[in-house]
């Protein structure tokens, strides 16, 4: 049965109903508290995304002439969805092969499946797509999983 706590769950933010004695995130996911297999949190994540960006911005640079962020008037037309093409590329290439991008690497993250420890290319396709479209990534849940890791049935995890 739903009640107005599942609706106020997600108005909250993704700590409103873990707060309970022996609630954590991933709990629900049969993972571990904390250390590695544990939910990766937020801003780990984020900092991630932050290097797979820088460079994909620098091979945008080198492959596509796209200016980098802040040294000129913002792109124009196309060539401002060029960054995020190659970033999608890289995102798709590497989480499908070797479960991992190289900013998830450098954090000690990485993205694996919840039927399985691999994520199949499928599941790496859903994700990219969706963390392409930027909204679903921002929307998580109690467990800290975007809408792109949970449309795929994948998370993300600490290796260390």
């Amino acid at each position: 049965m739903v009640d107005r706590k599942d609706f106020g769950s997600w108005l909250e933010g993704p700590r409103a109903r873990t707060n309970a004695e022996g609630q954590y995130r991933g709990r629900d996911l049969g993972l571990p508290p904390s250390g590695p297999g544990s939910v990766a949190g937020f801003g780990i994540r984020f900092a991630g995304v932050l290097v797979d960006w820088t460079i994909a911005s620098l091979i945008a640079r080198g492959l596509f002439g796209v200016p980098l962020p802040f040294s000129q008037p913002p792109a124009s037309g196309a060539q401002g969805f060029v960054v995020l093409a190659v970033f999608g590329v890289m995102h798709l290439v590497l989480v499908g092969t070797v479960g991992f991008t190289i900013g998830h690497r450098i954090m000690g993250l990485q993205v694996r499946s919840l039927v399985g420890d691999r994520v199949l290319p499928l599941q790496a396709i859903a994700r990219t797509v969706l963390l392409c479209l930027f909204l679903p990534a921002v929307v998580w849940d109690r467990d800290g999983r975007g809408l792109h890791d949970k449309v795929p049935n994948t998370v993300i995890v600490r290796t260390r």
